[in-house]
């Protein structure tokens, strides 16, 4: 009987953008090693099983029961220990709940038994993010990149972990390629937007801005950002506008350390919120 070789949860793209989640890292966490016995015969009644497992994961996922997906990804495990997609679907089901460093042993096992398959390089890419390991995070996106060269996400969040490294314009020219690639990507252009603030590329970035938010009203990101930008420019009605707006769908822009720490707004935007978040607090804004 032929085995189930799906790969399930697919990716992680914006994830580890808009975390929310504290995340204590103490060193490389312990897994145990799975069962080194042989796993049990491919029959019906195993197959019926294991579909049964899938199902369970994929309904706990949905509802956001995270461990509980963990354990049903498990169990799949010690039926079809050398399934790569079973191992990354583990895998994003930890970074869901914040175990970093435990997903990445699922990636790695997940890229050593299907090195050709592009996922799991960019999973482990945005755990790596997550660690602030840059270096490692910038070379699994270019296995992807080298797997599949029209990888919008891929080049999203390359530039992610480049504006990490402090180099924005090269997050620049990634940014603007994930959006050449996937014209409809919004996050990406919203990324580009904000580094070309960094750089010093005010109007055009503040345009693009605009831009998202006449498209998608709702962009919580898009709106906060435009606020600060304004602000600088003594646009201040329309800041305050916006800001009204964004608050009304994230108070956590309300945050600079959440800005700085967790979104990862680049420091020039994150200045002018400060100095909005003052100045609007005084007046009751």
């Amino acid at each position: 009987m032929r085995q189930p070789f799906r790969w399930i949860l697919g990716r992680l793209v914006l994830l580890l953008c808009l975390l929310s989640i504290e995340v204590t890292i103490s060193g490389h966490l312990a897994l145990a090693e799975p069962d080194q016995t042989a796993p049990p015969a491919y029959t019906a009644e195993v197959e019926a099983q294991v579909e049964e497992l899938f199902d369970a994961a994929m309904k706990a996922t949905n509802k956001g029961s995270f461990a509980e997906a963990e354990q049903y990804w498990t169990e799949v495990l010690e039926v079809l220990p050398e399934n790569p997609a079973i191992w990354s679907n583990r895998g994003n089901s930890k970074v869901s709940q914040g175990k970093f460093e435990a997903a990445l042993v699922d990636y790695d096992r997940s890229v050593e038994l299907a090195p050709d398959q592009p996922d799991a390089y960019l999973n482990r890419g945005a755990v790596q993010e997550g660690l602030l390991n840059w270096e490692a995070a910038i070379a699994d996106y270019n296995k992807v990149l080298d797997l599949d060269p029209k990888d919008a996400a891929a080049y999203n969040n390359r530039g992610n972990a480049k504006a990490g490294q402090g180099n924005w314009n090269a997050a620049v020219a990634d940014y603007e390629k994930a959006t050449e690639l996937s014209p409809q990507f919004a996050f990406a252009r919203g990324n580009y937007a904000l580094a070309l603030y960094q750089i010093g590329e005010r109007d055009e970035s503040i345009r693009t801005m605009r831009n998202l938010i006449r498209k998608y009203p709702q962009f919580a990101d898009m709106r906060a950002a435009i606020t600060a930008a304004l602000w600088d420019k003594g646009q201040i009605g329309e800041a305050e506008s916006n800001w009204v707006a964004a608050i009304g769908l994230d108070s956590r822009y309300k945050d600079t350390t959440w800005l700085a720490e967790i979104r990862r707004w680049p420091p020039a935007l994150i200045d002018d919120m400060e100095s909005f978040l003052s100045l609007a607090g005084q007046k009751g804004t």
